[in-house]
């Protein structure tokens, strides 16, 4: 009986992104235990709909949802990467070695993702569960509708932080240009710091100074009747 490999390298130049994923799913299923995307050209859905365990190595920059719809599933990307990153993750990891763009871990239900460098805008939106962790910049609306799980920004946040949250928390280390609705600010425990702290040194980014931790206000947990009203005679 052959032995299974340990790793398999796939060219991106000289394979569809249709052909990729199938081979990633199969290679997953047949126990391999790591699979290196040389060439990604940042073609869009590479890496997604993967349920079973392996880990990707992203050699140059991804497209739009890398990673996407996983479970189980470890990856590193050495490049940037586009939009939604990540987005509805069950559990795993993803670090990425560059900057992300807008929407990164959208709709995040489990494990963690790690942007060393910058993060756009949504960053984290409609979070269920989970870890984000951005070391840098992340623009406006990073938690929007927020309802679970943990974001941890190194530099500054952008407007709307948290906006419509419902649950969860978000830690920045640099200036936030808004709050968003239905957050206010609360003091960080000791326990808390040295939480954040062991993960930043686990994922070797330098932590800021001091945090400030976001959490939502309770307002937005109550349904205002008037409101509705209000809104059923424009209607």
């Amino acid at each position: 009986m052959e032995s299974v490999k340990e790793s398999i390298v796939i060219d991106c130049k000289s394979e569809t992104v249709t052909s990729i994923n199938q081979m990633i799913r199969d290679f997953a299923k047949n126990g391999i235990k790591e699979v290196v995307i040389e060439n990604p050209l940042a073609r869009h859905n590479l890496g997604v709909c993967i349920t079973d365990p392996i880990h990707l190595i992203y050699n140059g920059d991804v497209g739009y949802y890398a990673v996407s719809l996983c479970d189980k599933v470890t990856a590193t990307i050495n490049g940037n990467c586009g939009w939604a990153v990540g987005e509805n993750l069950m559990s795993g990891e993803i670090v990425v070695n560059g900057n992300a763009a807008s929407s990164c871990a959208a709709s995040l239900r489990g494990g963690i993702v790690v942007v060393k460098g910058e993060a756009g805008a949504r960053a984290g939106i409609s979070m269920k569960g989970g870890t984000l962790i951005i070391g840098g910049n992340t623009g406006y609306m990073t938690g929007f509708m927020m309802q679970k799980g943990k974001i941890i920004i190194c530099g500054d946040a952008g407007k709307a932080l948290g906006d419509s949250m419902y649950d969860g928390v978000i830690y920045v280390g640099g200036k936030i240009a808004e709050l968003g609705n239905g957050t206010k600010v609360e003091e960080v425990s000791e326990e808390e710091k040295d939480e954040i702290k062991s993960l930043l040194d686990f994922y070797q980014i330098e932590p800021p100074p001091s945090f400030q931790k976001i959490v939502p206000n309770g307002l937005l947990h109550h349904f205002n009747k008037k409101e509705f009203r209000v809104w059923k005679e424009i209607l």
